[in-house]
């Protein structure tokens, strides 16, 4: 079976590995950001769906000022991550995605917690529309965050044109 490139992703590397994102560490925080796209598309063509979400996820919470250059050619890869899981040949993911954001969205600590919880929960509704079939995880009692509440949350923690390109990802489907 033949593995489609991703149009929301730039074109890997021919070998890449998770080094590729350890070198940079503490690095240039763009071409950080463009990196973890790349080695996100590099495992989606491998068929490692799982580790390509949480390569992109490492571009979506990295600290980018929205004013960043890289952000005009690759804007945040919201559409990436709903295409990925859209595309993904089936349910088997190693590792539910939704459920991943779900945990992250009411988890997350540290520096930029609240923005960082506010794409969890951008990304967990766009999975949820992708792949309506993928369970949540309902034993916890997690209150999940109505659309109108998941907007507001990227409005106010995000970059100025946050909204407009995570609804993008849901028209794009």
């Amino acid at each position: 079976m033949s593995i489609p490139f991703c149009p929301y992703l730039p074109p890997p590397e021919p070998e890449m590995s998770y080094r590729s994102l350890r070198e940079l560490r503490g690095g240039n925080i763009e071409t950080f950001y463009r990196t973890a796209l790349a080695y996100g598309h590099h495992l989606w063509l491998k068929g490692c769906s799982g580790r390509a979400i949480l390569a992109i996820t490492r571009a979506l919470y990295a600290d980018l000022p929205e004013e960043a250059a890289v952000l005009r050619e690759w804007p945040l890869p919201y559409r990436a991550l709903h295409w990925i899981v859209a595309n993904h040949p089936n349910q088997d993911f190693p590792g539910n995605p939704r459920i991943s954001f779900q945990h992250q969205a009411t988890r997350l600590r540290g520096d930029r917690a609240t923005l960082r919880r506010a794409r969890a929960w951008a990304v967990w509704k766009l999975i949820c529309s992708a792949k309506p079939e993928l369970v949540a995880d309902n034993t916890q009692g997690i209150k999940q965050l109505t659309l109108e509440e998941i907007e507001q949350g990227i409005a106010k923690h995000g970059h100025l044109n946050e909204v407009q390109i995570w609804q993008l990802a849901f028209r794009s489907s």
